[in-house]
């Protein structure tokens, strides 16, 4: 698909459809949409795509993966390549991360920047070789994301999205050792590296890499071949199906923000506490989106700011509860929440003001009619357990 389709095609996807004017865009299908339901997947829709929320339960699942292996279908993200001589110039114009300094087949977390500093998306950018980007989106965000990049693309970059590609993700202690049976060589791979690799006369990109706090593997597959290597995992002892409700609770307990949620436009990267995606070089020559607000906060503060919560008794305390003073007044809110099955506890993140946001701190949440004490806990939640290489 050519970046002018894509533009056509952004455009019309971020709000003008065919269809009756204020009407819902269809919900779209996954390629393993027959095959998740085959197994006992319960859909539901989520960014704009019918999705397993579950199979035999959150709670299982979630343990299954921290235990074991589990398989998740995160085909609704938007899969990106950016070419071009100019591409990392072009791309360092629009996020702050040093891609320039990054070696060919490692990744990297960035953010998609407003003018003023706010976040249009978080996203996982890898360099394949001098003029090839390859780029990982929110699938809720993925068109806007689209349109927004294309706007400031030069003629000599070319952005495609790969919509003939699925993207697979195996996660757990044993999910390297399972997917290394079917795919071998991908256990040579170290956390945030890639590689390209050949299964069953398909070209497959793989990198270590998730959004579980766990090791594993992300794994960009044609849409062809997505049901064979899916009923390959899945044919590993260690490897169960995972719907999206453990991959949430997963997430959580990782001190993982998930954008629309703990991230917005409205949220800059100091607020959201993650400065670590601001390199050094790129603060120093200030020369992207929002560079002057976000030195600013970095230099003075943020007025309020991401934190973990230890929720008191047994309840969840979800999003859209607020962080309330001693008069009841509104100061923060909740963004994420729920039970934590491995901490064995409710958790949450919320955005609380700077004065309260140390470890140790007690606060006070408000959620329909009720307050909850909680405690500001460091995150993440559960230990990270990322493959670095061998000590």
């Amino acid at each position: 698909m050519s970046d002018t389709d894509l533009q056509a095609r952004g455009t019309t996807l971020s709000g003008d459809t065919d269809a009756e004017e204020g009407a819902p865009p269809p919900v779209q299908t996954l390629p393993l949409d027959a095959w998740h339901r085959a197994r006992g997947g319960r859909m539901v829709e989520f960014a704009g795509y019918h999705m397993p929320v579950q199979y035999e339960g959150i709670m299982a699942e979630h343990l299954w993966t921290r235990e074991s292996a589990g398989l998740f279908d995160v085909s609704h993200m938007g899969q990106l390549t950016f070419t071009g001589e100019n591409v990392v110039a072009t791309l360092e114009a629009l996020l702050p991360a040093d891609i320039a300094g990054l070696p060919m087949n490692k990744a990297r977390y960035s953010l998609l920047l407003t003018e003023q500093g706010g976040i249009l998306d978080d996203l996982m950018l890898t360099r394949q070789d001098h003029a090839r980007i390859y780029m990982v989106v929110n699938g809720a965000t993925k068109y806007d994301d689209i349109a927004h990049m294309i706007e400031h693309l030069p003629d000599d970059v070319t952005l495609n999205l790969m919509e003939d590609h699925a993207l697979l993700a195996v996660q757990g202690p044993e999910a390297v050792a399972a997917l290394a049976r079917v795919v071998p060589g991908v256990d040579a791979l170290v956390f945030m590296q890639a590689a390209a690799f050949a299964w069953q006369g398909h070209d497959l990109w793989i990198s270590r890499s998730g959004y579980t706090g766990e090791d594993g593997c992300e794994i960009s597959v044609p849409a062809e071949a997505v049901e064979a290597l899916a009923d390959a995992l899945l044919a590993q002892p260690e490897v169960k199906p995972i719907g999206l409700g453990a991959r949430d609770s997963l997430r959580l307990e990782a001190g993982l923000p998930l954008y629309g949620h703990d991230l917005d436009e409205e949220t800059t990267p100091v607020m959201a506490d993650l400065g670590f995606a601001l390199s050094k070089r790129r603060r120093e020559a200030g020369d992207f989106p929002g560079a002057a607000r976000i030195a600013a906060e970095r230099e003075g503060g943020a007025v309020l700011k991401r934190v973990g919560l230890l929720v008191e008794g047994r309840q969840p305390v979800r999003e859209g509860a607020t962080v309330v003073d001693a008069d009841g007044s509104t100061v923060g809110r909740v963004t994420s929440g729920g039970f934590a099955p491995s901490v064995g506890a409710p958790i949450a993140m919320a955005y609380v003001p700077a004065a309260l946001a140390a470890p140790g701190t007690t606060i006070q949440l408000a959620q329909r009619g009720k307050v909850h004490q909680a405690t500001v806990a460091a995150m993440p939640f559960v230990p990270h357990r990322y493959f670095r290489g061998v000590k």
